[in-house]
């Protein structure tokens, strides 16, 4: 499945984020694959937003269309 598919409140892990600059910015922010993080808002044909702790961040939809995830446990 892809961050893309989840559903808002779903909590997911990363597992594969395939770009590799794009990996490297997100390390940055502390997102990594391994990574688990909550999806806080979904918006129409817009952004995904993940949360992780306190910090929020807003990928992409075709960013998104890319990051494989798990259901996290």
């Amino acid at each position: 499945m892809t961050l893309a598919e989840v559903k808002q409140g779903q909590r997911v892990e990363i597992c594969r984020i395939p770009d590799e600059i794009i990996r490297a910015q997100a390390i940055r922010f502390g997102v990594c694959e391994g990574t688990v993080v909550r999806c806080a808002e979904k918006l129409p044909a817009g952004p995904v937003v993940i949360s992780k702790g306190l910090q929020e961040l807003a990928i992409g939809r075709k960013l998104a269309e890319k990051i494989t995830v798990r259901e996290a446990r």
